[in-house]
């Protein structure tokens, strides 16, 4: 990932470091190669890129249309528009219907409408964009982008290339990761860096970001300031939890000790239960009680979801520990 010369110094490290050219992407080859044929064949359909966040799809497109217009022409061929911002018809019927109608001054070239978090317009608006996506092909393209494929209609799918961009493997973000701590200058560690992965689960944008928060925020980005920066429970304090939850004897005792955790970390329950659940697994139990613990972790959790307070899930997710241990007793 080259920075380019002309970026401002105190942009967010996500976007003073987004590739600039499609070989600077560090994923998705065969999407890459694809694409790369279409432009050389100038053939290239409409495009309708899915998948997680930080995965990529918006720097691919991007990354596309420089390849294909001059930085004069840019602003003059490439409309990007954020759908979670104008998702409604009146943007369809609008900007997007005159940018799509006026032909293009550049013999032999098709203007390019980005569609980004197209997920979000309503099926209204989708469509009308159908028809515009038919009537104007010869002078456009559109390249819709979105986390849920569901969320898209199946008019405007039928009309699209689709391509899903999956969460990027360690070993893809590891590189580019050390090419940034290496162009900040920053001390990481080890653990630092598996902590980051830890948390980005493949969303690039995620790793560069809590990386660029824990260095401003401390001197050092190792795991304890990864996990602290972000909110997220430490190891430490998740197994004091478990043995807390496995050991003792007295309710009220278990739920002061868990809630004194909560309150001095700032951490949040459903977080916790996230991290109880990798751990759970791995305690030596009956495989019916833990059946019946995974069971009410997730009810919980559920719960959580829908906005229940914290303090009565807790207390539950204590009764749910005690209640397992007693099945471990009985069946003994």
């Amino acid at each position: 990932m080259v920075e380019s010369k002309d970026k401002p110094g105190n942009l967010p490290w996500v976007e003073k470091y987004r590739p600039n050219t499609l070989d600077d992407l560090i994923s998705h080859k065969e999407i890459i190669n694809t694409i790369n044929k279409f432009i050389a064949a100038k053939q290239l359909p409409h495009l309708l890129f899915y998948g997680p966040p930080g995965t990529g799809k918006t720097s691919t497109i991007l990354a596309c249309a420089k390849q294909l217009y001059t930085q004069a022409q840019f602003k003059s061929m490439v409309l990007e528009l954020n759908a979670s911002d104008d998702r409604g018809i009146k943007i369809v019927r609008g900007p997007i219907l005159n940018f799509a109608s006026t032909r293009t001054i550049f013999a032999g070239s098709f203007k390019l409408i980005i569609l980004d978090e197209a997920d979000a317009m309503t099926k209204d608006a989708q469509n009308a964009l159908r028809r515009i996506i038919e009537k104007y092909t010869e002078n456009i393209r559109f390249c819709i982008i979105c986390n849920y494929l569901s969320k898209i209609i199946p008019a405007v799918q039928s009309r699209c290339t689709r391509f899903r961009f999956a969460p990027l493997a360690p070993e893809l973000i590891l590189p580019r990761l050390d090419y940034v701590i290496q162009e900040e200058k920053l001390n990481v560690t080890d653990d630092g860096k598996k902590a980051l992965m830890t948390l980005s689960n493949g969303d690039m944008r995620k790793v560069i970001n809590v990386l660029q928060s824990t260095s401003m925020a401390f001197d050092i980005v190792n795991e304890d300031n990864v996990y602290t920066c972000v909110g997220h429970p430490l190891k430490k304090d998740i197994e004091t939890i478990i043995e807390s939850l496995m050991s003792t004897a007295d309710f009220q005792q278990c739920y002061n000790e868990i809630a004194t955790i909560k309150s001095a970390k700032g951490l949040a329950l459903q977080d916790i239960i996230t991290e109880i659940h990798l751990l759970v697994m791995r305690i030596v139990l009956p495989m019916t009680v833990i059946n019946k613990l995974v069971i009410k972790l997730a009810e919980i959790e559920e719960r959580l979801s829908q906005g229940c307070t914290e303090k009565p899930q807790l207390t539950a997710l204590i009764s749910a520990f005690f209640i397992s241990r007693k099945m471990v007793t009985l069946k003994a």
